[in-house]
């Protein structure tokens, strides 16, 4: 505006007296001195005119951040300053247009504050309202980020009318506090719970520990799977990394305790079985020496029934040590194998005499029995000629293992009456000998 229109505006709403700038009167509000004349009276007026455009900018701009502003609220304290220094200001101009639009601006305020509270208020009635429904919650995880969540919404949203402030935070605060009052509670019970657990725990581990090592072997068993049954009836829940170390340590003292036992139950067998092993071959031992003096002690038939007995004896001994089982086995079918050849060979003498008739020499009967025996081995010779060569044929399957089993037993056991066959020609060769001196 123009110095000569802002004069006539100052002169519209001020005048000069005795050197003094006035205010004229406005609405409640009486004349005022607001300055003093420096120079002319003229260019005093145009000053104080161009100050309440200062002003009249200052409004003007408040009213534009108000406008472009979401948070209105914010704002207020600023107009209702502003509205105070329309009655102090120092200048000249329509302060009375200023009043009625800061005015306007305050009760649009005002409004949009009322209608921002009870949004507000309804925003936390409703945070209340869940808040109080989680409350006896006992999803303790989950309800403790849901309350942490609605508590920075309530943060978050602002305030409510003066007179309904106290109620609703109270109400609020004391949901909130309630859940985690009974939070608190709940895992302080569930702490002194899991220190119960545990050293019961650890009473079990102590009490397996100190047997672990005794000797009563019966009553320690029965006392260790009684602990056993104690441990699983505990219950209660710890965590997983301590849980795994207390049942390790309870374990172990159980594995150490039934480790030895374990260990003296089989030295127990192994002594058991290797007095079980001499007992049964001091018996073969008695078996076969009695089966190699048969034929000594006995006559040929009676030796023959007694041989029998002794396999029949031999099959209720129970076994040997492997490393002499071979052997003394050996020995007493070698002594039988003599005794049922002599007695196959004398039935062989005895038919062949009485075919012909004749009672031959001592001397021609020991020589028709080691011909006898020399044509005997020659058969056997055939005999086991014929299972060789079945064995050499056999391809080498696991299917054929049974039949190739069954071939190397007749194969040892031609050998075996080859070998008294010779046994028994040797025997009477000698006989000749003696004879012959």
């Amino acid at each position: 505006m123009e110095n000569n229109d802002l004069l006539e505006e100052a002169k519209k709403y001020g005048f000069i007296q005795e050197q003094q700038v006035w205010l004229k009167p406005f609405m409640n509000y009486p004349a005022r001195q607001v300055g003093e004349v420096k120079e002319t009276e003229d260019d005093s007026l145009v000053y104080f005119a161009k100050r309440f455009e200062m002003f009249q900018g200052k409004v003007s701009n408040l009213l534009e951040r108000i406008a472009t502003s979401e948070n209105k609220g914010s704002f207020l304290m600023k107009v209702l300053h502003m509205k105070e220094q329309v009655g102090n200001y120092d200048a000249l101009g329509d302060f009375e247009e200023i009043y009625h639009t800061l005015s306007k601006a305050e009760e649009e305020i005002n409004e949009t504050i009322k209608q921002n509270r009870e949004k507000n208020l309804s925003i936390k009635v409703g945070l209340t309202q869940e808040a109080e429904a989680l409350s006896d919650s006992i999803d303790w995880q989950a309800t403790t980020d849901k309350l942490k969540e609605l508590r920075a919404t309530w943060i978050k949203t602002g305030p409510v009318e003066k007179e309904l402030t106290d109620e609703i935070e109270e109400r609020f605060k004391a949901a909130v506090e309630m859940f985690f009052e009974r939070k608190k509670n709940f895992f302080e019970d569930k702490k002194r719970m899991q220190n119960r657990t545990y050293e019961r725990y650890k009473e079990l581990i102590q009490q397996a520990y100190s047997l672990q090592n005794s000797e009563e072997w019966e009553s320690t068993t029965a006392r260790l799977k009684e602990l056993q049954n104690q441990w699983k009836e505990i219950g209660g829940s710890l965590p997983r990394k301590t849980m795994t170390k207390l049942w390790g340590d309870f374990r172990k003292a159980n594995n150490h305790f039934f480790e030895r036992l374990k260990k003296k139950i089989n030295n127990e067998k192994a002594e058991s079985r290797e007095k079980f092993y001499e007992t049964n071959y001091a018996r073969k031992q008695e078996l076969v020496s009695e089966a190699e003096q048969l034929l000594q002690r006995h006559s040929l038939g009676e030796a023959v029934k007694r041989a029998k007995e002794l396999q029949a004896e031999w099959k209720k001994v129970g076994p040997v040590r492997h490393e002499v089982s071979d052997a003394v086995w050996e020995r007493f079918i070698k002594a039988c194998d003599k005794v049922f050849e002599m007695s196959s060979l004398e039935h062989y003498i005895r038919k062949r005499q009485q075919a012909a008739n004749e009672k031959p020499s001592e001397t021609d009967g020991l020589q028709a029995r080691i011909n006898a025996l020399k044509d005997f081995i020659k058969s056997d010779k055939n005999e086991l000629e014929v299972l060789e060569n079945n064995l050499g044929k056999l391809s080498d399957t696991p299917g054929n293992d049974s039949f190739r089993n069954m071939l190397q037993g007749k194969i040892r056991n031609f050998n075996r009456k080859i070998n008294t066959k010779n046994e028994l020609i040797d025997m009477f060769r000698s006989q000749l000998s003696a004879i012959s001196k």
